[in-house]
């Protein structure tokens, strides 16, 4: 059985398969979204085009599009969570990560997409890039002269300052 790429666990043929290739409707902003990764995979740009709502489509570059799809080992399809998007809603998010590996480095692309209906399908309109929040160390800050926390007995300055 060949499957989905989209994590779901299910045939591709039952998942996102009909949905990119036989033009049957997703029924949630979800699976748009996994669908949207799978055309990646596949490489199925048309999808990528006909998935993005009609009013966002003005800077869609198919040609760079199409060289990411080629260029990059896609790996997997996390699905965060979702807020809305459901089969009776107008609107939605989904919160996704994707995993990819380019030149030989693993690329991680954390979004939160937005969809929206438009003649009764979902399409995707834009998304959020969600960035790592700071981290702050919970002990207490080391001035230059203090012993340095590493234990080596010298001054934070001399030693890892």
């Amino acid at each position: 059985m060949d499957y989905c790429p989209c994590g779901s666990g299910q045939a591709y043929e039952s998942c996102c398969g009909p949905v990119i290739s036989a033009g049957r409707p997703a029924p949630t902003a979800e699976a748009v979204m996994r669908a949207r990764y799978c055309a990646f995979v596949k490489h199925e740009i048309g999808y990528l085009l006909d998935s993005l709502h009609p009013e966002h489509r003005e800077d869609y570059d198919p040609a760079a599009t199409q060289r990411w799809a080629d260029s990059a080992q896609w790996i997997q399809l996390d699905i965060v969570g979702t807020d809305a998007g459901g089969e009776d809603d107008e609107e939605g998010t989904v919160e996704f990560v994707a995993t990819y590996r380019d030149k030989g480095v693993t690329h991680t692309h954390h979004e939160v997409g937005r969809f929206n209906r438009y003649d009764g399908a979902w399409h995707y309109t834009d998304g959020t890039m969600v960035t790592p929040g700071t981290r702050r160390n919970p002990g207490p800050k080391v001035g230059r002269n203090d012993p340095c926390p590493c234990a080596s007995g010298k001054k934070y300055k001399k030693c890892c300052g």
